[in-house]
């Protein structure tokens, strides 16, 4: 055990953990002590864990938070060999009286895991901890009833099938069938009358490669509603309904950028307004608070409006968007001056807003942000418990026939029962004969996937 002075500015200690033979474990080049694979997968996930809260840990909240995942990993390491050597529990004694703290966070920093910023996941430990989830979610599609499973696909545009043709020369080697071609070699030697020998004589017309087929490009985005209910628990898990959706986002991005290259996945945030949201920013997404702002309502219509821009610009022939809410419309926009004298003739309290340079500033600086107010800057404002307002139920549902005539799908995933929402998706979906579903919220990672999986299949297919 040796002393440290952190970047954090405290002292720590850093503990070198012994193996088997009592040994301390290897150091890398610069003499700092190597994390067992076990322990840095540990401390990844709670990092992940920390990452998806609503409010970002500080570096020094993460550390305390890291010390403790470690501390319980170290405790649990310790009874667990109590347990080999006296084969009971009963006499076994807290030993961990000692606390070899460790500088979890700087070590983090120069594996490249973390940086020293308000956003300190580097481009690494995104990709890491992405990653772990990604593979956490199709564990578990495959042990529960999403039933699904993983695709091969070599190089660019091309989905490898399970049926297979004869090998022709000039094809990709990398596509042979190896049991299927070392069975035809034994076939055609019996059928010969020849003996069997290692090694075997293998033709070229033996070999066997699987079929492929031209990969069809897909782009999708994904608008995941801001609005402060988001932030209320899932009920079925320890994620509010906005951390459970970033996990699921976060997964999605790796599964497509893995698995799926040539498809486009877009993010877009909504409330009041909406905004393109960069991949690397999904961590830090967080619900507008109630307020002066007004940013906490729920306009589809900006989702809606942001979501064609992108696909528009997108070369893909198929195109789609998911919108993902627990609440009904209450905002729309404001398109002609006439409309708004309109409804203040009809309802004299009506509520209008307008973001002014203040706040689009904040936004952009506290949620990494940028609202697209060419959309739409006028936003009427309409809450009404357990119903949608007539006039924002038409607007939006107006806006999405708008976007479906530009051969977009519209699917919606709902992740609250409230009545009044069931009922508008259900009624808006019919216009743009698109899907709905409400799902169980801590199922969102699962069923995200599944969606996208299953929808690149059935693209696939038809255009086949």
């Amino acid at each position: 055990m040796t002393s440290h002075n952190t970047a954090l500015g405290s002292k720590k200690f850093i503990y070198f953990p012994l193996d088997k033979e009592g040994h301390e474990q290897r150091q890398d080049s610069q003499g700092q002590q190597e994390l067992p694979r076990n322990m840095l997968d540990k401390l990844l996930k709670a990092i992940g864990r920390e990452a998806l809260k609503e409010k970002t840990p500080s570096l020094q909240e993460l550390e305390q938070t890291l010390q403790g995942v470690m501390s319980s990993l170290s405790k649990q390491q310790e009874l667990n060999q109590q347990q080999q050597r006296s084969g009971s529990l009963a006499d076994s004694k807290d030993e961990s009286g000692d606390d070899y703290g460790m500088p979890f966070v700087a070590y983090l920093m120069q594996k490249g895991y973390l940086k020293d910023s308000p956003k300190w996941l580097s481009a690494k430990g995104f990709t890491a901890i992405g990653g772990k989830i990604l593979s956490d979610v199709m564990k578990a599609l495959k042990a529960g009833e999403y039933g699904t499973h993983e695709s091969q696909n070599f190089g660019s545009g091309s989905l490898v099938l399970d049926t297979t043709k004869k090998y022709e020369l000039g094809d990709d080697i990398r596509l042979l069938n190896v049991p299927k071609s070392l069975l035809n070699t034994i076939q055609r030697t019996v059928k010969d009358g020849g003996s069997l020998k290692l090694p075997l004589q293998i033709d070229v017309d033996d070999f066997e490669e699987y079929e492929t087929i031209q990969d069809v490009r897909v782009a999708v985005v994904y608008c995941i509603d801001l609005s402060s209910t988001m932030r209320y628990s899932s009920m079925y898990g320890d994620l509010s309904r906005i951390e459970a959706a970033k996990r699921a986002l976060w997964s999605l991005y790796l599964l497509n950028r893995n698995f799926f290259p040539s498809d486009s996945v877009y993010i877009v945030g909504f409330g009041a307004l909406a905004s393109k949201v960069e991949p690397h920013d999904i961590p830090y997404l967080k619900t507008f608070e109630p307020g002066s702002d007004f940013l906490h309502y729920t306009n589809y219509q900006a989702a809606f409006r942001l979501a064609n821009k992108l696909l528009q610009k997108d070369g893909a022939i198929n195109k789609r968007l998911v919108l993902v809410t627990d609440g009904h419309p209450s905002a729309c926009f404001i398109d002609d001056k006439s409309e708004q004298d309109k409804i203040v003739s009809q309802r004299p309290y009506s509520h209008f807003y307008t973001p002014d340079r203040e706040t689009l500033d904040v936004v952009k600086h506290d949620h990494s942000m940028n609202l697209d107010i060419a959309s739409g800057e006028l936003v009427y404002l309409c809450y009404r418990y357990r119903q949608v307002d007539q006039y924002i139920g038409e607007r939006t549902i107006i806006e999405a026939k708008k976007v479906h005539s530009k051969n977009i799908e519209i699917d919606t995933i709902m992740i609250s029962e409230e009545d009044s929402l069931l009922g508008y998706v259900n009624e808006m979906e019919k216009y743009v004969k698109g899907r709905s579903y409400y799902i169980n919220p801590a199922d969102i990672d699962k069923v995200l996937l599944t969606d996208y999986l299953n929808n690149k299949r059935q693209k696939t297919i038809r255009a086949h």
